[in-house]
């Protein structure tokens, strides 16, 4: 394993395992780029990337630029004699970054590529209400997510599974394929197969943009099944929310965190608002959704049970 010097870039904790998994099997990893830390939180506190806080705390040398194309940061890249770049979970890589290494630069996408290239492949594929999801690793070239794929392994999206729970399992299954996959390169043996291979004309390519607050209101005249998807697809962030309107004038945002179907046909208008004062549900065309579990904006999730104990709701209101 001596040959292969690796340069691992990373920032959340879905890439973790993945260079942890190196570093247990014995890899050299000898740099990891990963973004700089910033303020978060109410207190705006200064805070690491998951992948610094694991590397910092295994001895592995951090490099955390502001501008991926800055000279002094390619020079150090440069200084690492690394023929092997991992790239999970982190922002467009400049060519200048990518194609630097003589075995070249490979990533893990959270999708069966070409399908849902983008940002947020995880929360898309459960929005659609696909069964069937998983992961790619590929080599990076210019266009976003379309290089030469080397393995993919599938996985089956259970009916009720949120964002959050399969952004878990992903994680973990991530890590063994992206130790398969160097395995595969150190001894030569790498599969490079063609997107183009995977697509015909009939083909119906589906996207996975990166999702913005705006994007995240819940459109109640939608039908059950819809809606339902779009929250576990949020769940448990960035969160879908819906704004409660009182005919009094009052106005309430929430995010919808856990919540059930009930499909059935009703003459209830839309958006309106069922509740004994212990539990909460908000019609859609053909159905209800039941909410568990909610958060006003600025305070913690809560179930709804005691949400409805200092704000009591009903008919007066609604989901709009």
């Amino acid at each position: 394993m001596n040959k292969l010097r690796i340069v691992f870039i990373g920032t959340p904790e879905f890439a973790v395992p993945s260079l942890d998994i190196l570093t247990e099997s014995g890899y050299n990893v000898v740099g990891v780029i990963t973004a700089p830390d910033k303020p978060a939180g109410r207190g705006q506190k200064i805070v690491q990337s998951a992948v610094k806080k694991y590397a910092v705390e295994n001895g592995l040398k951090v490099m955390q630029p502001t501008n991926l194309k800055d000279e002094n940061f390619l020079q150090e890249l440069k200084s690492l004699n690394a023929n092997l770049q991992i790239v999970i979970a982190f922002r467009m890589l400049p060519e200048a970054v990518w194609n630097m290494l003589a075995l070249g630069t490979f990533n893990l996408h959270a999708s069966l590529l070409p399908q849902y290239r983008g940002a947020a492949p995880i929360n898309w594929v459960i929005i659609n209400g696909e069964k069937e999801t998983g992961l790619t690793t590929f080599f990076l070239q210019h266009k976003i997510d379309t290089g030469k794929i080397i393995f993919q392994e599938k996985i089956r999206i259970g009916e009720n599974e949120t964002a959050g729970v399969l952004h878990d399992r992903l994680m973990e299954m991530g890590s063994t394929l992206v130790l398969k996959t160097v395995k595969s390169i150190e001894t030569g043996n790498c599969p490079q197969i063609d997107q183009s291979k995977l697509v015909s004309i009939k083909t119906d390519l589906k996207k996975a943009p990166k999702i913005f607050k705006n994007t995240c209101k819940i459109d109640w005249n939608k039908n059950i099944n819809s809606i339902y998807n779009f929250i576990r697809g949020l769940s448990p962030y960035p969160a879908a929310f819906t704004e409660l309107h009182s005919s009094g004038g009052k106005t309430l945002q929430i995010k919808v965190i856990t919540v059930q179907k009930e499909t059935i046909d009703h003459n209830v208008v839309s958006g309106s608002i069922v509740s004994n004062g212990k539990s909460l549900k908000i019609a859609a065309a053909d159905g209800f959704i039941a909410i568990s579990e909610l958060q006003k904006a600025g305070k913690k999730r809560m179930k709804t049970e005691e949400f409805l104990r200092g704000f009591p709701l009903n008919e007066k209101w609604k989901a709009i």
